[in-house]
């Protein structure tokens, strides 16, 4: 291939990458912050509550030496 096929290679490449990343841009909506949409969703929910509590307790039984342990809570 020679240098002038390589240099038209990248001119189509560059120009379809353009393209593409305008196609990208004019469809991605406008940047939302989702969690503080979200926030509160399940607040007061038993089953939310325990759903929080089974992973913490699954997260304190990977700790070495700390698998029972419970946090304080006021």
């Amino acid at each position: 291939m020679t240098i002038s096929q390589l240099a038209q290679r990248l001119t189509a490449l560059e120009k379809a990458f353009a393209q593409l990343k305008d196609q990208v841009d004019r469809s991605s909506p406008p940047h939302r912050q989702w969690w503080l949409e979200d926030a509160g969703h399940f607040a007061n929910d038993p089953v939310f509550d325990e759903i929080v509590r089974l992973g913490q307790e699954y997260r304190r039984s990977l700790r070495p030496g700390k698998g029972s342990r419970k946090r304080d809570r006021p």
